[in-house]
């Protein structure tokens, strides 16, 4: 081992980790010397603005309807107890024995899909968890098992989110499309909060579509590409998304949050909705 590198370990410290007496010792904790502490600070500001957020509004049970918007935190609304909305994704599939709010039973899908999501794992386990907290930064932990005992061995169900998370895209896909009625119900119309809906369901189809997931399902096990042109190019498009997946992750975050955000504000009567035509 080379000169001034050999382990020692301050008393009383468990041995693990980057501490353990196999690495080199390096007495500081580590020798950065910008503002790495910005990042992940700000990622977890970020979830956890949005954790706060979307408890508020999966619990409030109320101002999550208003035609022609449904919140895209409510849809598909699938207890006897929602709202009734015409044309829209009113399914009563849980009875009158179901007193909470319609969209718990809705919102695990998205969120385990987000969850589980490779992106947000990094994002959530440097902010929360610090493992690690930056590059060249040590975590705290002594021991590191990664994704292989419980609970962090479910993550490996992503791809069923994905499954689950792609016919929640088309049932807001088709949210967007009543979007394009007025009050009445009349087609042909767009407000403001059209706008908000379009933008909303590109940047989430945007998002599900960049998924690692959706990349491996698309052209993976695939030993010679010339043999499968259409899935190459699907494949190469959906690694052009996937290289970009960490922005669209963020603006789909946003902008879902902000979709219900406004028609919050519509259904509370804070104000009416523009009517661009």
């Amino acid at each position: 081992m080379a000169t001034g590198t050999e382990p020692h370990l301050k008393k009383g410290t468990a041995p693990g980790g980057v501490r353990h007496g196999t690495r080199a010792a390096i007495t500081a904790a580590h020798l950065r010397t910008d503002r790495w502490w910005l990042q992940p600070a700000a990622t977890a500001a970020g979830l956890f603005a949005f954790v706060v957020y979307s408890t508020w509004r999966a619990f409030a049970n109320a101002d999550y309807y208003e035609a022609p918007y449904v919140s895209p935190f409510y849809s598909p609304c699938i207890a006897e107890n929602c709202e009734p909305m015409r044309n829209g994704p009113n399914w009563e599939i849980f009875g009158s024995w179901w007193g909470l709010s319609p969209a718990l039973l809705i919102l695990i899908f998205p969120l385990g899909f987000r969850l589980t999501c490779y992106y947000y794992r990094k994002a959530y386990y440097r902010g929360f968890w610090a493992s690690p907290p930056a590059c060249a930064v040590a975590e705290p932990h002594a021991k590191y098992t990664g994704e292989t005992r419980f609970p962090l061995i479910l993550q490996n169900i992503h791809r069923y989110f994905f499954y689950a998370a792609v016919p929640v895209a088309g049932i807001l896909t088709y949210d967007t499309v009543l979007a394009f009625r007025d009050e009445h119900y009349e087609w042909g119309h767009m407000g403001l909060g059209t706008l908000v809906f379009v933008v909303n369901i590109a940047l989430i189809w945007a998002y599900t579509l960049s998924c690692h997931s959706c990349r491996h399902i698309v052209g993976g096990k695939l030993k010679h590409f010339s043999k499968h042109p259409v899935r190459y190019r699907m494949w190469r498009w959906v690694g052009w998304l996937n290289g970009r997946h960490m922005l669209l992750a963020w603006a789909s975050l946003i902008s879902v949050a902000l979709a219900d955000f406004y028609v919050y504000l519509i259904a509370s009567g804070a104000f009416d909705d523009p009517t661009l035509f």
